[in-house]
């Protein structure tokens, strides 16, 4: 679990960062969740954006990727989603 100081500089670190992914009117599909998990293994954050034509609302489908993902659900702006899972050759050192 993360404090609010390790979340505010996650946010920082994923605010330049472009979207990796993109949910849409096919919303979550186990081949989505898989490249997800491959990325955060990479990647450790990976921002996601939802589209309009998303079936379910962001909310949920935040919730829905970081629990699927086993991921720490760091931020939902507008139609975009942060997630975070610390890998193990760690490339984000949090303070």
């Amino acid at each position: 679990m993360l404090n609010s100081k390790q979340k505010k500089q996650l946010r920082s670190l994923g605010n330049p960062l472009k979207p990796l992914f993109n949910v849409g009117k096919e919303g979550l599909s186990l081949n989505l969740i898989s490249s997800l998990e491959d990325s955060l293994k990479a990647h450790e954050l990976v921002k996601i954006s939802v589209l309009k034509t998303a079936p379910n609302p962001v909310m949920e489908l935040a919730l829905d990727l970081a629990s699927s993902t086993h991921s720490e659900l760091i931020q939902v702006v507008g139609r975009s989603i942060l997630l975070y899972k610390q890998s193990e050759k760690r490339k984000i050192h949090l303070t």
